[in-house]
């Protein structure tokens, strides 16, 4: 192995021992050098990593123009954040951060479209330190009462509490273990039907996690005796959202399993007695539905990767019996929102947002128009209003609210986000490249308009590609600063995302999750062959599944990137799915339950995938011990094989934050720190410290 060149003045990490776990897998041999460090509680582990969270602090706490950098982020990040509204009774909730001041938005109410705002719940006067959060909130149908889930130190395992809107008091039901609520209210606002995990003692602790069932619960009553609705017998790993008529008469039940499929179910409320109906059960497809007037109206994949409208008359509720009211096209139906006047639909072409009117048949009636390429960050309505709303963004516009109407088509900017930036000096534009094996991947390109192609130009490529999740235009405070230095940012839309539908996602799954990584792989390669930059001036960025892809790709073609910030990741693909809530995952990823699921995870982990003597980029590995999603385990183990491995003399850092998760949560203060300890890597890797 050649020695490590080091940078003058940077001393090497801390020491970590090696501890050899062999075991034999499918007649395959898998030595694991650092399994010690999955113990997060054990104190030798702590140890440890509290001394690789003092060499990164003294590493980047004293870089050239860190504290420029992070004063510069603290204006950016001061950027406020807005939501889009939801109406009941005439009343407009929504959420809004404002300012440096505030670590966490607040839920506010609105009294009339046009009225003043009114803090409802505050979650900074929680927690000094602003680590408490809403995760989720669900108004009555009269917006008399809202029930929210809220969280501590950003574990996400919310707990409900209902507020009185008027007074603002707390009520005294209280229900913990409500992560991921789905929750819908009696019509007279008397309980609601939602969604829990098990509470302690009811099952295994190993399997808390899971098994989340429907219960529905009354005001003032114990919620230890609500009575559970659905669930029981079901698989433990499946997800379920719910969705009450406006009447309050049918209940509809998604049960999701992973990102590839759910059933289904419609229950009469109204007939304590009646069976739990199934209208879509055992298809490999996804529903997702709600009933109007005695009409279910699906949004489906089924027979349509790229998504379509149905109608189910619930007296004739078999497939053959369903209507199609708007097909699939083609681009990717997101989302449709019936209103009084018509049908609104959020579709997406090109990994680009659009918005139309249709008639209540499903016949095109107008576009229409959005102020640039962008994102819709989704639509809220009711069906009895002609009153629609919907969250706007791209790379150089701040999130806006807009309100349409629906009879005429018109919009209006209901609520804006101030940013007092010269975004005109950035040029943004979308560009197609082709990946290994010909596929045609969109990619969005930012900058400053004065570009020189001359390939010198520091460039961060960021990817996800997986989980259906889109990567679309959306603005991002923290970017600003690394356009304003001149640096290209580029965002690729890989396959496993939405961007092109259900068959896009499932070429980037499973046994074809390697497409995602030669997707992001070419586009790196586009960007070099394109003189945007060169491999000693690109540096690439992923979280949680992107946190995987950046960690594939850093072992496959080390020699193409010259740093990377793997944040939040999964990197030991043999292990994953023995830890937190990793099990839900198995149907997007696979799992060495199984040879087959081995093999294809084998092939790519890539902690398993890391050699000696390999120069390496430079790499920043960012977890938190308080992720209930992703363990911070696989940072730990990744930073200590890649410090014994790599041969560039790069620097492999790693922080494990506290009182903090996986993202959601997070307060300002924490956000505005780790921003700068990120741009302040990237700056130092790239050879920027001296820009301006």
């Amino acid at each position: 192995m050649k020695p490590k060149r080091r940078t003058a003045g940077e001393t090497g990490p801390p020491p970590t021992r090696r501890e050899e776990v062999s075991e034999d897998l499918y007649g395959v041999r898998i030595t694991d050098p650092f399994r010690w460090l999955e113990g997060g509680a054990d104190p030798e582990v702590r140890d440890w990593t509290a001394a690789q969270n003092r060499h990164t602090a003294a590493l980047l706490g004293g870089r050239h123009g860190r504290e420029r950098t992070r004063s510069r982020l603290a204006a950016l990040l001061a950027i406020g954040v807005q939501g889009r509204p939801v109406e009941r009774g005439g009343r407009y909730f929504h959420m809004r951060r404002e300012g440096a001041g505030q670590n966490q938005p607040i839920l506010y109410v609105r009294e009339g479209v046009r009225g003043t705002d009114r803090a409802l719940i505050d979650p900074n006067r929680l927690r000094q330190d602003g680590t408490a959060a809403i995760d989720w909130w669900f108004p009555s149908q009269d917006g008399r009462l809202l029930a929210c889930g809220i969280s501590e130190g950003g574990d996400e395992k919310s707990t409900l509490r209902v507020y009185e809107v008027d007074t603002r008091r707390r009520l005294p039901d209280v229900i913990p273990r409500t992560r991921y609520c789905s929750l819908a209210w009696l019509p007279d606002g008397s309980g609601f039907f939602y969604t829990r995990y098990p509470a302690p003692g009811e099952v295994d602790p190993s399997v808390e996690d899971y098994n989340r069932h429907l219960f529905l619960h009354h005001l003032g009553d114990d919620p230890a005796a609500d009575r559970k609705i659905f669930g029981e017998g079901r698989d433990m790993e499946e997800m379920l959202q719910i969705d009450l008529s406006p009447d309050g008469r049918h209940l509809v039940v998604m049960a999701f399993e992973g990102w590839t499929r759910s059933d289904l179910f419609v229950i009469d409320v109204a007939d304590p007695d009646a069976p739990c109906r199934p209208i879509a059960e055992g298809i490999d497809s996804i529903f997702r539905g709600g009933v109007i007037a005695g009409t279910l109206y699906l949004t489906t994949d089924w027979k349509a990767p790229r998504s379509r409208l149905l109608a189910v008359d619930l007296d004739h509720p078999e497939p053959s019996a369903w209507r199609e009211i708007i097909p699939e096209g083609e681009g990717v139906l997101e989302q449709a929102v019936i209103a009084r006047s018509g049908i609104v639909a959020h579709t997406m072409r090109d990994a680009i947002s659009y918005l139309s009117l249709h008639r209540f048949d499903g016949a095109p009636d107008r576009e229409i128009e959005l102020p640039q390429l962008g994102t819709i960050d989704g639509l809220s309505g009711r069906h009895d209003s002609d009153e629609l709303f919907f969250g706007f963004s791209s790379t150089t516009i701040p999130p806006t609210v807009h309100r349409l109407d629906t009879r005429t088509g018109a919009t209006t900017i209901w609520e804006a986000v101030e940013a007092d930036l010269d975004l005109g000096a950035y040029e943004v534009r979308q560009v197609f490249y082709h990946s290994k094996d010909g596929a045609r991947v969109p990619m969005i390109v930012a900058h400053r308009r004065d570009l020189v192609l001359d390939g010198s130009n520091p460039t961060l490529l960021y990817g996800y590609g997986g989980f259906n999740v889109s990567l679309t235009p959306v603005f991002s405070r923290a970017l600003t600063v690394w356009l304003e230095r001149g640096g290209v940012y580029a965002q690729a839309s890989l396959r496993g995302g939405s961007e092109y539908g259900e068959e896009w996602h499932r070429s980037g799954s499973r046994e074809n999750k390697q497409n995602v990584f030669d997707d992001f792989i070419a586009a790196a390669e586009w960007l070099v062959s394109e003189r945007y930059t060169s491999p000693k001036r690109l540096a690439i960025r992923g979280g949680s599944n992107g946190g995987l892809l950046a960690g594939a790709v850093i072992t496959q073609r080390p020699d193409l990137f010259r740093a990377a910030i793997i944040a939040m990741p999964l990197l030991d693909m043999i292990r994953y799915h023995r830890f937190l809530i990793a099990r839900l995952w198995i149907p997007e990823l696979g799992s060495a339950e199984t040879r087959e699921g081995f093999n294809w995870l084998r092939a790519y982990s890539p902690y398993h995938r890391v050699e000696d003597g390999v120069a390496y980029p430079a790499v920043f590995l960012t977890s938190a011990e308080g992720d209930s999603r992703v363990d911070p385990m696989h940072a730990r183990k990744m930073a200590a094989r890649l410090q014994q491995a790599t041969a560039s003399g790069h620097p492999v850092l790693l922080r494990i934050g506290t009182r903090a998760g996986h993202g959601a949560g997070k307060p300002l203060s924490k956000l505005i720190d780790e921003s700068a300890d990120d741009w302040t890597f990237l700056f130092w890797q790239l050879g920027m410290e001296g820009t301006s």
